[in-house]
C-alpha cells in the first residue's frame, strides 16, 4: 500500500503558514511531506516564494514526518556544492529524515543570475554531472571536481547526516526517466503514467521508490473552486515547454486567457465529492507509485486537512 504525504507549496504560502500546514498534515494522517523550490511563484496571484531551506530547518522541529524537496533544481541558480551543503545539514536537522527531490529545472527560477538557459539535453547533462559532485560531498570527504559544468576544489562538507542524502530525480519524459533510472535513488513525476514508472524500472530503478504527486481543491462549492484553481494555478494547464522557457511570472500570465473554467473543470479534482478525490490519488497507486503527495489549492487549508482526515485518508488506507 502507498505512502500517501502532503505537498507544501512554497509559492502559494509563506514560511509561517507552510509550517503550520505541516503540523495540520501531521495531525490528518499525512505520513511524508513535499515541498517546493522556487525563487518566483508562477504568477503574482500566488504570491510567495519563501527560501526552502530555511523553511526546511523550521519544518526540521515542528514535526516529524520525512522532508523532501519536489524539486530543486542543483545546476544554475545554486551550485551543487551548496546544495549538497544545504541537504546534508537538512539530513542532520531531521535526524535522516530527508530525500533531495532534484530535477532540471525551468527559467522561471534558474535564469535570473543572467545565465543563458540551456536547452533539454544540455539541463539534463548539467544535473547528472551536479548529481555526482553532490554524492562525493556527501561523503565528508575533501573534493576536486574539474568537470564540463562545474568546478570544485578543496570543498569538504564537515556536516554530514550518518547516511548520504537520497537524492530521488524529477523525470516527465523519456530521457528524465532514463537518467532517473540509471542514477537516482528514486524517481518524481506529477502523472499517473504506468508506462513511465515501468520505464524506470526496467531501466535500472527496480526496488527504489516512485514518487507523484497532484494538486486538488477542496470546498464545498465546487464553481469557487474551479475559479480558484485558474486563478492561482492555470499555469499547470499550459501545453508543451512554456512551463521550463518562460523567464518570469508575468510571461505565464500573458497566457492565462488560453486556460478555460472548462479545462479546470475537466482536468482538476475540485469540490467535496469523496470518490473524486480518492480516484485521483488511487490512479497513481494503480500506475505502481509507492509514495503519493496531494496540495490543496487556496487558503481552504483546514477545511482540506479535515476532510482528508475524516473521509479520504480512511478509504485510501483501507487500500
Amino acid at each position: 500500500m502507498p505512502d500517501y504525504g502532503y505537498f507544501l507549496s512554497c509559492e502559494e504560502f509563506g514560511p509561517a503558514e507552510l509550517v503550520e500546514q505541516a503540523r495540520m498534515a501531521e495531525q490528518a494522517g499525512f505520513r511524508a511531506l513535499w515541498i517546493s523550490d522556487h525563487y518566483h511563484p508562477w504568477n503574482d496571484a500566488q504570491g510567495q516564494s519563501p527560501f526552502v531551506w530555511s523553511v526546511i530547518g523550521a519544518l526540521s522541529e515542528a514535526v516529524s514526518l520525512p522532508i523532501e524537496t519536489a524539486v530543486t533544481c542543483p545546476t544554475v541558480r545554486i551550485h551543487p556544492a551548496v546544495v549538497a551543503q544545504a541537504a546534508a545539514t537538512s539530513a542532520v536537522m531531521t535526524n535522516g529524515r530527508f530525500r533531495l527531490g532534484v530535477g532540471s529545472g525551468e527559467a522561471l527560477n534558474e535564469h535570473i543570475l543572467g545565465h543563458v538557459w540551456p536547452p533539454a539535453h544540455i539541463r539534463l547533462e548539467m544535473l547528472e554531472e551536479s548529481i555526482q559532485v553532490m554524492r562525493r560531498l556527501f561523503t565528508g570527504e575533501e573534493v576536486n571536481h574539474h568537470g564540463t559544468h562545474y568546478t570544485v576544489e578543496n570543498a569538504r562538507l564537515y556536516t554530514v547526516p550518518d547516511e548520504p542524502v537520497p537524492i530521488d530525480i524529477s523525470g516527465f519524459g523519456p530521457a528524465a526517466t532514463a537518467l532517473a533510472s540509471r542514477v537516482g535513488d528514486g524517481y518524481i513525476t506529477m502523472m499517473p503514467d504506468e508506462s513511465m514508472v515501468e520505464q524506470y524500472r526496467k531501466g535500472g530503478g527496480a526496488g527504489k521508490p516512485v514518487s507523484g504527486g497532484t494538486k486538488v481543491c477542496y470546498g464545498t462549492d465546487r464553481g469557487e473552486c474551479v475559479r480558484t484553481v485558474r486563478k492561482l494555478w492555470f499555469n499547470q494547464f499550459l501545453p508543451g515547454e512554456m512551463g521550463q522557457i518562460l523567464p518570469s511570472p508575468r510571461h505565464f500570465e500573458q497566457l492565462e486567457p488560453l486556460v478555460t473554467e472548462d479545462m479546470v473543470t475537466e482536468k482538476a479534482v475540485c469540490g467535496d465529492d469523496v470518490d473524486e478525490h480518492v480516484s485521483a490519488l488511487s490512479a497513481f497507486a494503480d500506475a505502481g507509485f509507492d509514495r503519493i503527495y496531494v496540495n490543496q489549492i487556496g487558503p481552504d487549508q483546514r477545511g482540506f486537512f479535515d476532510f482528508y482526515r475524516t473521509k479520504v485518508l480512511p478509504q485510501l488506507q483501507q487500500g
